[in-house]
């Protein structure tokens, strides 16, 4: 469960970071593009990729690796207009909630993956300790046309986690994970760069040092927050099976969510509700059912 961990601590830095940036008002989106470069560099020194050769390009990961770079900046683009359009505490349930999609799959794709009655009770508490957890008083006025936001992020960060399941099950195993990466971070970060130029906004931005700081400081917790997602998925328990996918999916995504309130609460002062609390209290106990099932 150490690769579990590190996934979630590093996921929970990424909450950090961006709390910070907000803080100071940086350019956020300059600073996610330095973040995929980052990421794809430190793909790239885990990775022999100087044994490669033009033959990568026929494995059958690769065109998994582009769809999910590429969802990576569409998904930000999204989270951002939702975010304005909507507001902040719809964004974040759909974000939190498409958790859903990536465990169903899993059960899905893995034979292994069992769905028992025990299992079942931790899933629905863990949606019901998502949404308690990061349910915040704030008043809901957008018009129903603008529904179609909070859908699509919820759809497209669950195909996301549901690419990144099906390429594991299937294709990457440790020994290529770093290769996977490397595509993966490569392709948003051209994404991002091939957005910015739509945008027509400047570039010199790119290399004002604050940007890159904190942008490869965001790179190296999305790296973590990846590789060791894959990683305990791939592991293998002490009877030679790898961790049930919607149990790894489920106990990461309660994880980084009640680590992050916590967090929020000690560093930054955030109050919670007694909703938030009990919704903490119920993820632990989602995480204990889901963790021994």
């Amino acid at each position: 469960m150490i690769y579990l961990l590190l996934s979630i601590l590093s996921s929970t830095a990424i909450y950090f970071i961006f709390k910070y940036i907000d803080k100071f008002k940086f350019n956020t989106f300059d600073i996610i593009i330095i973040n995929y470069f980052t990421a794809a560099i430190l793909g790239f020194l885990l990775s022999d990729i100087i044994h490669v050769n033009l033959s990568v390009f026929k494995n059958p990961w690769v065109p998994f690796s582009a769809i999910i770079g590429v969802l990576f900046i569409l998904m930000f683009v999204v989270i951002a207009r939702s975010s304005q359009v909507v507001g902040i505490a719809v964004t974040t349930v759909s974000n939190k909630m498409s958790v859903i999609i990536p465990i169903t799959v899993s059960i899905i794709i893995d034979p292994l993956d069992i769905l028992s009655n025990l299992k079942v009770i931790g899933i629905i508490l863990a949606l019901i300790a998502v949404f308690l957890t990061i349910y915040r008083k704030r008043k809901v006025d957008f018009h129903p046309r603008d529904i179609y936001l909070p859908i699509i992020l919820f759809l497209g960060m669950g195909l996301v986690d549901s690419l990144v399941k099906y390429a594991q099950y299937n294709y990457v195993g440790d020994d290529t994970l770093a290769l996977f990466t490397v595509f993966i971070f490569v392709m948003a970060a051209v994404a991002g760069l091939i957005t910015k130029l739509l945008r027509r906004t400047s570039l010199k931005n790119l290399i004002n040092p604050k940007i890159l700081f904190w942008g490869i400081v965001l790179g190296i917790s999305n790296y973590g927050s990846l590789y060791f997602l894959i990683r305990a998925l791939n592991h293998k328990t002490d009877l030679s099976n790898t961790f049930d996918g919607s149990i790894v999916f489920g106990v990461n995504n309660l994880g980084v969510i009640a680590l992050s309130v916590l967090f929020g609460l000690i560093v930054f002062k955030e109050k919670l509700l007694k909703i938030n609390w009990l919704g903490i209290i119920i993820s632990f106990i989602a995480i204990y059912i889901l963790s021994i099932t």
